[in-house]
């Protein structure tokens, strides 16, 4: 496994928040839309920083929120970590080109539309060796912010990867109505309950609505319940 190159650490406590330990930067995530509704780019908002440790919502109930403010406990939630620790390249589907591949764990998916544009990420891969759809597919690529997609450079045998700054964004979501997840980038440690480091990725994206499935990640149903984090 991967160690992580940042100071910074998530731990998910037991059925409570998620504590961040290490400086690092707070920013709103905003992703912008086409006309459809598919995503195009990202718009970052700085935000005050929060301190050496500090604690975020994890069930999506808090009033202060990004922050937790004990309401986990009033709404008895279940905050169970459910998701497959199997590294990510073990898991992946792999969809080839002539000289990239695009990796695949749906399991991860957070819903932010990224890979729908210009007929699909799954249907660019193929094609490559055209250098305007190869700078697009790798622009894409590199927009998911759960990593549920990976460019692989097969001639090197290595992702390519945008280079991140530890942080976390609080993404919002206007086409959807509704906010997203903590997207955390740069390789930033998230350690479970029980001790246990999850493997250290660029690009993840950890659930605040309360509601995933795939616990402590983001499954996409803070669309589906319109969370609010405003």
């Amino acid at each position: 496994m991967k160690k992580s190159d940042s100071t910074v650490r998530i731990t998910v406590t037991r059925n409570g928040p998620y504590m961040v330990s290490g400086k690092v930067g707070l920013s709103e995530q905003t992703i912008v839309a086409d006309s459809d509704g598919a995503s195009e780019n990202w718009i970052e908002k700085e935000l005050p920083p929060a301190g050496p440790k500090f604690f975020l919502c994890r069930c999506g109930h808090s009033r202060k929120k990004p922050f937790c403010d004990g309401s986990h406990a009033k709404v008895a939630f279940d905050g169970t970590e459910v998701a497959d620790r199997t590294p990510y390249l073990q898991r992946a589907e792999a969809f080839d080109g002539p000289s990239l591949a695009l990796l695949d764990v749906e399991s991860l998916c957070a819903f932010a539309r990224f890979c729908d544009p210009n007929g699909q990420v799954w249907s660019q891969a193929s094609h490559t060796d055209d250098p305007r759809v190869r700078a697009t597919f790798i622009r894409q690529v590199q927009n998911c912010p759960s990593g549920r997609l990976v460019v692989w450079d097969k001639s090197r045998g290595a992702a390519i990867e945008p280079e991140l700054a530890p942080s976390i964004g609080l993404v919002e979501d206007p086409a959807e109505g509704c906010s997203g997840p903590l997207w955390l980038r740069g390789g930033i440690a998230v350690v479970s309950a029980d001790g246990e480091e999850y493997e250290v990725r660029n690009r993840m994206t950890l659930c605040r609505c309360g509601g995933s499935r795939n616990k402590p990640f983001c499954d996409g149903t803070h669309a589906a319940i319109k969370f609010q984090a405003k």
